[in-house]
């Protein structure tokens, strides 16, 4: 699909189908998210394949319970890894450039899932130490940013409204 007709068309999806997402699949899409620009390239990230019910239902009971997080054949769980983040940069590579990384590497994931024919909707809602536990990250260098329920959509959701870029681009005077 070309590029801004597959910005155009992906939507949140929150609903799938009790289908498997492939394995080549799923490899094309962490391919995508490694392929994210990164500050220095520290690669300041860690992303978690979450696939077993057991894990998915305490992801989703940490994420407020939201059912798309249980029901996904797959979730994609991004973290900040802070120790990169730091090596490089200090405090700002810690709060910051670590957060920005994790962030658009789902971004990356995100389009190569659309895609690919696959849903997925952003799930930021969740309480972080819940989700740490459930994925065994390191708790002291990684925070878990994103959530990224991923698979075979059963609903097309409309366009959602968008600002008008006169109201969001402000140029210089």
């Amino acid at each position: 699909m070309d590029f801004f007709d597959l910005i155009k068309e992906r939507r949140s999806v929150r609903s799938f189908k009790k289908q498997e997402v492939e394995e080549g699949k799923i490899k094309r899409i962490l391919e995508a998210a490694n392929s994210a620009p990164s500050a220095g390239n520290a690669q300041s990230y860690e992303i978690y394949v979450v696939k077993s019910k057991e894990k998915k239902e305490a992801l989703s009971t940490a994420a407020l319970c939201q059912p798309s997080v249980k029901e996904a054949p797959v979730v994609l769980v991004f973290c900040a890894n802070m120790k990169r983040g730091m090596s490089k940069y200090g405090a700002r590579g810690t709060e910051m450039y670590c957060v920005q990384d994790a962030t658009i590497a789902c971004a990356y994931a995100q389009l190569a899932a659309a895609d690919l024919g696959l849903g997925s909707v952003w799930v930021g809602a969740f309480y972080e130490m819940q989700v740490g536990e459930a994925i065994g990250a390191d708790q002291k260098f990684e925070r878990p940013i994103i959530m990224l329920p991923i698979g075979y959509p059963t609903e097309k959701p409309k366009a959602t409204p968008r600002r008008k870029l006169d109201d969001l681009v402000h140029k210089e005077k």
